[in-house]
């Protein structure tokens, strides 16, 4: 069976397309810009890549082109070939708790919860009706990044504000990247064959969180209301005193819109090095000597860190710290750093096994009483799995 996987932003569309039966990439690609000036795709297939500026004025376009291209390239000989087409959905408020096929309803609840992800929800859906013009009688499934967190307690999700604010505009914590965190806790349960895991998973890319995982099931994570909690990112500040919002209004003359760009757009890795938001250029930085990219690397690492410690207490026991993402694995010295901060709980790497990138593999020394691994996350195989096996009930 074909499966297509599809991840939407406001101006891009990210695709893969699966064989199932052996979950190979027949049709990976991007497009960029859309709606905006300089709009182009990028197509990969076998060991070829085609990159092309067209003019793509909407998401219904960059479908259509998208289709064509798979009947041109000879991916498949007819659209009728995709089985179904999963899309990742940032927020599924409390709603649901996990993956559904596509109905009128689910996507009015994507709509309805555009506040609570109004950068990502409005473009999600955006997507899914543009496919469904295409082809309208392909199922369609949503795979909601905040699902894997439902499984998170009362006394953890809520926030110590008036209760009136949860019952009334449903302010609590929701989490991020629930379907990365999901992947990896599958994929250490299925290489290491232990279903009683207790796991803290690192997805540190541009954007990161931390989550804390018992037998399966998120117990808590590091982001909250919105993907702007918890841990320092490559834009975004992480978790700050609110009380500083109004008091920088008040000092630049800024509204609150302005100051929560600045906090998600020109904080984090940026805002600390003022030099990018690249985990690769301050870790240049640092080998220079630029005394604010290794500032800007210290308070990353202790940012992960503080996660870290919080949630092994939690777990009680910790089997498996798990490293995924842009950082977690391909940065060789930022997982290091992480480590080196956590010996005092008996956490060792072992320098040599921890010199690899963007491959699965155990990076712990034998005496650490944790085992550390870098696990390579694949959302998109998640979300076409997902897709399978709600077409196939």
């Amino acid at each position: 069976m074909k499966i297509m996987s599809i991840n939407a932003g406001s101006s891009s569309l990210k695709f893969s397309l699966f064989n199932m039966d052996n979950n190979k990439v027949l049709l990976s690609g991007l497009f960029e810009r859309i709606g905006i000036e300089g709009s182009c795709y990028t197509l990969k297939y076998d060991e070829y890549k085609i990159k092309q500026e067209e003019d793509i004025k909407s998401h219904s376009d960059a479908v259509k082109i998208l289709m064509d291209k798979l009947i041109e390239l000879g991916i498949v000989n007819n659209l009728e070939e995709i089985d179904g087409i999963g899309h990742r959905i940032v927020h599924g408020g409390a709603i649901y708790k996990e993956s559904v096929v596509v109905t009128d309803k689910v996507l009015d609840d994507i709509i309805a919860l555009s506040d609570l992800a109004p950068l990502h929800n409005p473009a999600h859906a955006m997507c899914i009706k543009a496919f469904k013009e295409v082809l309208p009688n392909t199922p369609m499934v949503a795979v909601f990044d905040t699902a894997f967190h439902q499984t998170i307690e009362k006394d953890r999700y809520l926030y110590a504000v008036p209760y009136s604010w949860y019952e009334d505009y449903q302010v609590r914590k929701y989490g991020a990247h629930g379907t990365s965190h999901r992947y990896v806790s599958l994929k250490l349960k299925e290489e290491l064959k232990r279903d009683d895991l207790n796991i803290i998973c690192c997805h540190l890319g541009n954007g990161g969180s931390i989550t804390a995982i018992k037998n399966g099931k998120c117990i808590d994570t590091s982001m909250g209301f919105t993907p702007h909690a918890g841990i320092m990112m490559g834009t975004r500040s992480g978790d700050i005193d609110v009380s500083m919002v109004p008091y920088v209004m008040e000092k630049e003359g800024k509204s609150a819109g302005e100051i929560m760009n600045d906090l998600n757009k020109k904080s984090g890795f940026l805002g600390v090095s003022g030099l990018s938001s690249d985990s690769r250029d301050i870790e240049d930085g640092v080998k220079e000597g630029n005394e604010r990219c290794i500032l800007a690397q210290k308070m990353y690492v202790n940012s992960v860190v503080k996660y870290i410690a919080q949630y092994y207490v939690l777990l009680g026991k910790v089997d498996v710290i798990a490293f995924t993402a842009g950082i977690g694995e391909n940065s060789i010295s930022t997982r290091s750093d992480i480590i080196e901060k956590l010996t005092c709980l008996g956490i060792e790497l072992d320098a040599e096994a921890n010199n690899t990138r963007g491959k699965f593999a155990k990076i712990s020394a034998k005496n650490s009483s944790v085992d550390v691994y870098v696990v390579p996350t694949n959302e998109e195989l998640m979300i076409a799995q997902d897709t399978l096996n709600l077409i196939n009930r």
